[in-house]
């Protein structure tokens, strides 16, 4: 029990062995290996990694000294050791994407090298090798290596950071490119009648892809006129939407609801847990958001209509209630966001700014003003 998971048996006791700021820490209990003590051991290691993920960890709470410790660690040990440490305070696709991170990247490049002996041009070399990957992926490839290195440094292992001069590279901000109402009209026509329901209700309620295959009918209030949006699927895992204002109830557009009203017809009885759409082949529920994309691309061939990804049915719908003249802060709200500050900066060129009525209301304050204004002088002059 406990073995391959930091508790070992070792003789008549059992050694618990953690990492901590890029040092491996092994201590030994002086207790018989009983079933007993050994969840004993395993709980007290379990104590000691809540204490590290949430930064209380001290040493001399459990240790008089540091019984043996790795002085000129490894790489490849203290970013195995980092991955432990968070594995609980991050969500399952996040830690996913950081464990794959350091087992095909940072390690097959750095693992065998001691962390003393990093270079800030060995780096820099690296990242200029990554041709294959976007400014974005590198940008958290580096988290880790940042991460053991930055706890490193203020520990004192090491008298400097090698990743101090590397700075995050530039992200391009990619335009949205929303959809036309002829191309939307084809797409529709042009998909079978389970593809049309998602699709349809995707560019009348402006979900994320994630949000979009984690609905459930129990989201879904027909009387009220709204969807709740709690949760998405991501890569087979269901998660809470990512903020307060992720959480959301959003007004059905009459396409959106007829959109609903079609796919009864399919997922319907599954009852109030069961997902709203399903896969248009085999009528299960979506394991991740990135199966749409492979009935996507044919659906847009067959259609005539330029590849766009998914997720500008999002962007579509942004755009089509702003250039209808709905409020900003309302569409804020419907997608999601705090406030319109986001809305103002990525779809700032769909509000409507060539009204005709613009700025009649203050001309009219001025001209009050200046009327009472004339009478203040006659009154003075009389």
């Amino acid at each position: 029990m406990g073995r391959g998971s930091g508790i070992r048996i070792r003789g008549k006791s059992i050694q618990i062995s953690f990492y901590w700021r890029g040092q491996r820490f092994q201590k030994t209990l002086k207790l018989e290996p009983t079933k007993q003590n050994l969840k004993y051991a395993e709980r007290l290691r379990s104590t000691i990694l809540l204490e590290i993920a949430q930064g209380t960890f001290d040493p001399l709470k459990y240790f008089r000294k540091k019984e043996e410790i790795d002085e000129d660690i490894l790489i490849s040990v203290a970013l195995s050791g980092w991955l432990e440490a968070v594995e609980r305070t991050l969500s399952v696709s996040t830690f996913r994407g950081y464990r794959s991170a350091v087992n095909h990247r940072l390690i097959p490049a750095f693992g065998h090298l001691k962390m003393k002996d990093l270079t800030t041009h060995a780096i820099r070399q690296w990242i200029g090798s990554l041709t294959d990957i976007s400014n974005k992926r590198i940008n958290n490839l580096l988290t880790p290596l940042r991460a053991i290195y930055a706890d490193a440094y203020q520990d004192g292992q090491i008298d400097r950071n090698p990743l101090d001069r590397i700075r995050n590279l530039p992200l391009a901000t990619k335009e949205p490119e929303p959809f036309t109402p002829e191309e939307i009209t084809r797409i529709l026509d042009a998909a079978d009648p389970i593809s049309r329901n998602l699709f349809q209700f995707a560019f009348w309620s402006g979900l994320r892809t994630s949000e979009l295959i984690g609905l459930q009918w129990g989201d879904v209030d027909f009387k009220k006129g709204f969807v709740s949006v709690r949760r998405a699927v991501l890569r087979g895992h269901v998660k809470e939407t990512k903020t307060k204002s992720g959480h959301r109830d959003i007004v059905l557009l009459i396409p959106a609801r007829e959109a609903l009203e079609r796919q009864m017809a399919y997922t319907f009885l599954q009852g109030p847990k069961g997902r709203v759409f399903c896969h248009p082949l085999t009528r299960k529920p979506f394991y991740m958001d990135q199966e749409i994309y492979r009935f996507w691309e044919s659906l847009l061939r067959k259609a005539g209509v330029p590849f766009r990804n998914p997720y500008q049915t999002r962007h579509t719908y942004a755009s089509l209630l702003l250039s209808a003249g709905e409020n900003p802060m309302f569409v804020a709200q419907q997608m999601g966001h705090r406030d319109w500050g986001m809305i103002r900066k990525r779809y700032g060129r769909w509000i409507p700014s060539a009204d005709p009525e613009v700025g009649k209301k203050a001309n009219a304050l001025w001209k009050k003003s200046e009327k009472n204004g004339d009478n203040m002088v006659t009154q003075k002059n009389g």
